[in-house]
């Protein structure tokens, strides 16, 4: 039997499609790949927020840099946080469902959020908004250098 068999609607015919069924080794294969390409995203995502906080930081300043920084920091310390989090349950007896997921992504884009609010409120007039910015997009965006090289996960 093959894992990707069909059945029809009495779970005879080539209507409709069977159960996927997965060996051990297909598991662990599978589950290796997303911890490594969850490795793969954080890091092209801090190299993109260092590579925004040098632009900013040469072109305009000590406060743009820092800004870029704050924005790069933004994003990038929850995204780690959830990230690891994912990690520590794939190491878990538990594997990591949908909703958790989901859960998870969403308390991090608050987050995200809050210190983007804490950040502007705090900085004052200290804050380079477009450096500020160059460095949350490029932390967000991190992905596309994976998309460069050929190595999305």
């Amino acid at each position: 039997m093959d894992a990707y068999s069909t059945s029809g609607r009495d779970g005879q015919g080539p209507d409709t499609p069977g159960a996927l069924v997965l060996t051990d080794q297909e598991r662990a294969i599978i589950a290796r790949r997303a911890r490594v390409g969850l490795f793969r995203a954080l890091g092209a995502q801090a190299f993109t927020g260092m590579l925004a906080v040098l632009v900013a930081w040469g072109i305009a300043g000590f406060d743009a840099g820092a800004s870029a920084f704050a924005g790069a920091a933004a994003y990038f310390v929850p995204n780690a946080l959830f990230a690891l989090r994912l990690l520590l349950g794939y190491f878990g007896s538990g594997r990591p469902g949908s909703l958790a997921f989901f859960w998870g992504e969403a308390l991090k884009l608050l987050v995200a959020a809050g210190v983007v609010v804490l950040v502007a409120w705090h900085a004052g007039d200290r804050l380079v908004w477009p450096a500020f910015l160059l460095g949350l997009l490029g932390v967000m965006k991190g992905y596309v250098v994976l998309l460069a090289i050929r190595r999305m996960p």
